[in-house]
């Protein structure tokens, strides 16, 4: 278990364990039950009567460590400094973090285990970044992934069963609405047509209403599912003059 300090701006779970008049005491799970306190002003963005309005005693919430004493052993967090992106991302780290322990665990208890978890977190932190990004390259790479690790031939081969049957590889989508506008009688056919070719390169394809269309391309990554909505967009642009019709396209910002 991690027992040091969060770092000051972290995001963290807290619980909450007291509250009082002027704030609630809380303990971060994630740091071995280290108390740390919220001050009142800190629960929401307006003044507030009561406090017991917005906390419970037991509730687990996802706070933002806005001062740290290290001296002192004093960690003041807040909730108001917290968005909703945050929190979700927050909360989708810690599940992604408890999947990855979970499947550690069932590794070494599988391969007749000669090695503890703690043993083996701290062999796989010497290395990597922590436990999910271990299983995340194991998912994509299979047994290379592991060379670095000192365990089992045992345990490595199911940690590789593990992570290909519970990762799923991220996929990342640019959308962008296309407008065409044809001054040919053959125009509803030339833009069927135009359509149809990109479709076969992965482009999703949407009517929304002429003249618009909404575009959706996938990839592996943010750039490069970019770097082919681009070159679909410079395609359709020169077809769509060679057709006499206008096209035009416009990101939309994730």
């Amino acid at each position: 278990m991690i027992t040091e300090f969060p770092e000051e701006n972290e995001l963290v779970l807290a619980v909450v364990k007291k509250i009082m008049p002027y704030g609630a005491f809380c303990v971060l799970p994630e740091y071995g039950d280290r108390e740390a306190f919220m001050h009142v002003s800190e629960v929401a963005p307006r003044w507030i009567k009561n406090i017991h309005e917005f906390l419970s005693e037991g509730q687990r919430h996802v706070v933002k460590v806005h001062r740290l004493d290290r001296t002192k052993g004093q960690i003041d967090v807040s909730l108001k400094r917290v968005n909703e992106e945050e929190k979700k991302l927050k909360l989708e780290a810690v599940q992604t973090s408890k999947k990855a322990t979970k499947m550690l665990e069932i590794a070494i208890a599988s391969s007749k285990p000669t090695i503890t978890f703690q043993e083996a977190e701290k062999e796989i932190l010497e290395h990597y970044g922590d436990i999910y990004d271990l299983f995340q390259e194991t998912s994509e790479k299979g047994m290379d992934a592991l060379e670095k690790v000192k365990f089992s031939k045992a345990m490595k081969e199911k940690m590789v069963e593990l992570a290909q049957k519970n990762i799923k590889k991220p996929v990342f989508e640019v959308s962008g609405i296309a407008k065409f506008i044809s001054y040919s009688p053959e125009g509803i056919e030339d833009i069927k047509e135009m359509l149809k070719t990109e479709q076969k390169t992965g482009l999703t394809v949407n009517y929304l209403g002429a003249p618009n269309y909404k575009f959706s391309i996938t990839a592996d990554s943010y750039k490069e599912a970019e770097k082919l909505l681009t070159k679909i967009t410079e395609r359709l642009t020169k077809k769509a003059q060679d057709l006499d019709c206008e096209f035009s396209f416009e990101k939309i910002e994730a």
